[in-house]
C-alpha cells in the first residue's frame, strides 16, 4: 500500500460556504437530507424553564433563612418581657431557678454553666476519639476495614438521642453508682454520652478535611523521608486544623442542644454540683421538664432561656465562620 493510497482513503474535511438562496418556492441546498442541519438558538421554552429553577433554588434559600428568623422573632417575642419584668443581668447571672416559688426567681447561671460543663466534658472525651477516627479512616485502614468501620460510625449518627439515654441511664449510670457511691447521675455519665453522640458528626467532617488535603504533600512528606506517622502528625493534622476545628464546634453545637440523653442521666438538680457524679440540670433540660406545666411568667422565662440557647448556638455557627475566614485568608 503506498502512501498516496492511504491519502486518498483519509476522508476529506472542507469549509462550505453558506448556500445561495433559491428561487422561491424551490427546495434550498441546506435542506438536502445529505447536508448537517444547521445550529438552532435556545428555544424559549428552555429559558423559561431555567428561570423557572432559578425561582425555584431562591425560594428554597429563602424559606431556609425566612425559617431562622421567624423562630428567632418567635422565641423572642414570647420571652423578651421577663427580661423586662426580672432584669437581663439578674435572669443571666442569677443562681436560684424557683419559677413556682410564693416569691418566683428565676437565674439561670446554673444552668448555663451546667450546660457549658457537660458540652466541654463530653468534647474533651469525644473529640480525640473522633480525630482519631478520622486518621484510620483516611490515612490508615485498608479498603476492606474502611467499608466496615465507616458503616459503623456512620449509623450512630442515625441513633435516637432517647435510645442513647437509655444506654446511659442503664448501663453506664449503674457503673457511675458503684464507683461513687451515690445514684450515678452527674456530669460523668453525661459527657460519655455526650461524647458518643458528637463522634460521628466531628469524625465525618475531620474526615473530609483530611481527604480535602493534595495527595502531593504527602509524596512531599514522604520524599523528605518521613513516615507515616510523622506524616499525619507533624504535616496532614496541621494542615487540616481549620476543618477539624470547624468539625469540633459542630459538635459542641450538638452537644450543648441536646436533651433527652441528658435529661435521662443528670438528674435534674437545680444547682451546680459538687462533684461530678452529683446531680445537675441545663438550659434544654429545664425546658423540656417545666413547659408541660408552665403558665404566667415561668412559660415566658423558659421562653427567655430558649433566647439564651439561640444566642449560644448562633455564637457557635459564628465562630465557625471567623474561623473559616481566617483559614482561607492565611492558606
Amino acid at each position: 500500500m503506498s502512501e498516496n493510497d492511504g491519502e486518498q482513503r483519509r476522508p476529506r474535511v472542507t469549509l462550505r460556504e453558506a448556500p445561495a438562496p433559491g428561487p422561491a418556492g424551490a427546495p434550498s441546498p441546506a435542506d438536502s437530507p445529505h447536508e448537517p442541519a444547521a445550529l438552532s438558538t435556545i428555544s424559549r421554552a428552555t429559558y423559561l424553564k431555567e428561570a423557572a429553577l432559578k425561582n425555584l433554588f431562591l425560594i428554597c434559600a429563602f424559606v431556609a433563612v425566612a425559617g431562622v428568623l421567624l423562630i428567632f422573632l418567635f422565641v423572642g417575642y414570647r420571652g423578651y418581657p421577663i427580661f423586662a419584668k426580672a432584669g437581663l443581668w439578674q435572669f443571666l447571672s442569677g443562681l436560684q431557678w424557683q419559677p413556682t416559688a410564693e416569691t418566683p426567681k428565676f437565674g439561670i447561671l446554673a444552668l448555663i454553666v451546667n450546660s457549658l460543663i457537660a458540652t466541654i466534658g463530653g468534647l474533651a472525651l469525644g473529640a480525640p476519639l473522633a480525630v482519631g477516627t478520622a486518621v484510620f479512616l483516611s490515612e490508615v485502614a485498608t479498603p476492606r476495614a474502611r467499608e466496615f468501620v465507616r458503616p459503623a460510625v456512620e449509623l450512630l449518627a442515625g441513633i435516637p438521642s432517647v435510645v442513647y439515654g437509655l444506654f446511659g441511664l442503664l448501663a453506664l449510670r449503674p457503673i457511675a453508682a458503684k464507683l461513687s457511691g451515690g445514684l450515678g447521675f452527674g456530669y460523668a455519665t453525661a459527657w460519655v454520652v455526650l461524647a458518643i453522640m458528637i463522634l460521628p458528626t466531628v469524625a465525618a467532617i475531620s474526615e473530609d478535611a483530611l481527604r480535602s488535603i493534595p495527595e502531593g504533600i504527602r509524596e512531599a512528606s514522604y520524599a523528605m523521608g518521613a513516615t507515616k506517622w510523622q506524616t499525619i502528625w507533624r504535616v496532614l493534622l496541621p494542615a487540616a486544623k481549620i476543618g477539624i476545628i470547624d468539625a469540633i464546634i459542630l459538635g459542641m453545637g450538638r452537644a450543648i442542644g441536646e436533651t433527652m440523653a441528658v435529661v435521662m442521666v443528670a438528674g435534674n438538680a437545680k444547682v451546680i454540683p459538687e462533684g461530678i457524679f452529683k446531680p445537675f440540670l441545663t438550659l434544654t433540660t429545664v425546658i423540656v421538664i417545666d413547659m408541660p406545666y408552665a403558665s404566667g411568667d415561668h412559660r415566658t422565662a423558659l421562653f427567655g432561656v430558649a433566647i439564651v440557647l439561640f444566642l449560644i448556638s448562633m455564637a457557635f455557627v459564628a465562630s465557625i465562620r471567623l474561623i473559616s475566614r481566617f483559614g482561607g485568608e492565611r492558606s
